[in-house]
């Protein structure tokens, strides 16, 4: 079986004198790809030093989070945005909107995002999409502004099934990570509803991580945990959850 990752921050802090043995237990676990999320301009370079170290099995994006979305955001995105054509990058992302944290930088949020769904139209690449607190928030901006070309992965998600569909119905496809395994989560009747023909597997490393490692940090390692509680859930074989969703992220980030 092979699984993919389709969203990982394996240049993160939290993995510093762990990063060769994560990914050796990533590869034995059957996860031979993972892509991985840019997140400011200070995450640049430490991403693109893990991807080129890892190169094909670790495959970058570039974006600007919308949790780094402060009032220089706009000098953020020009270096975003050079970067972004001056080098190989198979997604922009992780863009979006997060108003758990601050609702105060809505308009900014927004600004920031439309930009960059503009550069992943023009370029013709997928997006990943950061939509915590904000699913229908997203939803209404890519209608009302007419990214009718926009396409990719609303990452992490956790929306009722309703959004669910009509993201679907709109050309995306949901990503779903640990937060399926918790005991309390109503995804698994969400998904229930809409099928895994658009589901993508990730892991939103170091967060996040599946039961039975809620608490500690997460890693690309654990990504067979989530395809076993999504066999259970459609009960189909783990075979045929790791086929569909390597088959899946293959489409949209065209390798």
């Amino acid at each position: 079986m092979i699984f993919t990752d389709t969203h990982a921050h394996v240049y993160s802090e939290e993995f510093l004198g762990d990063t060769e043995d994560c990914f050796k237990r990533t590869l034995f676990n059957g996860v031979s790809r993972v892509f991985v999320p840019n997140v400011d301009i200070e995450s640049i370079a430490p991403l693109k030093s893990v991807c080129e170290s890892y190169k094909g099995n670790y495959y970058p994006m570039m974006g600007l989070h919308p949790c780094s979305v402060k009032g220089d955001f706009k000098s953020q995105l020009k270096i975003i945005y050079d970067e972004l054509i001056s080098s190989k990058y198979y997604a922009v992302g992780e863009i979006g909107m997060d108003l758990y944290w601050d609702k105060t930088t809505f308009n900014i949020q927004k600004a920031a995002f439309i930009e960059q769904a503009g550069w992943a139209i023009k370029f013709n690449l997928p997006v990943s999409i950061h939509s915590r607190d904000s699913t229908q928030e997203l939803i209404t901006i890519i209608k009302e502004e007419k990214l009718t070309n926009l396409r990719g992965i609303f990452h992490c998600f956790t929306g009722d099934d309703s959004q669910a569909q009509e993201l679907i119905n709109m050309g995306f496809y949901l990503g779903i990570g640990g937060v399926v395994t918790y005991k309390n989560s109503t995804l698994p009747q969400v998904l229930k509803v809409v099928g895994f023909d658009k589901l993508v597997l990730e892991t939103d490393a170091p967060y996040l991580p599946p039961t039975p490692h809620r608490g500690k940090r997460n890693e690309t390692s654990y990504i067979p945990l989530i395809a076993e509680k999504l066999a259970h859930i459609f009960e189909v074989s783990l075979v045929e959850i790791a086929e569909k969703t390597t088959s899946n992220s293959e489409i949209i980030f065209g390798i």
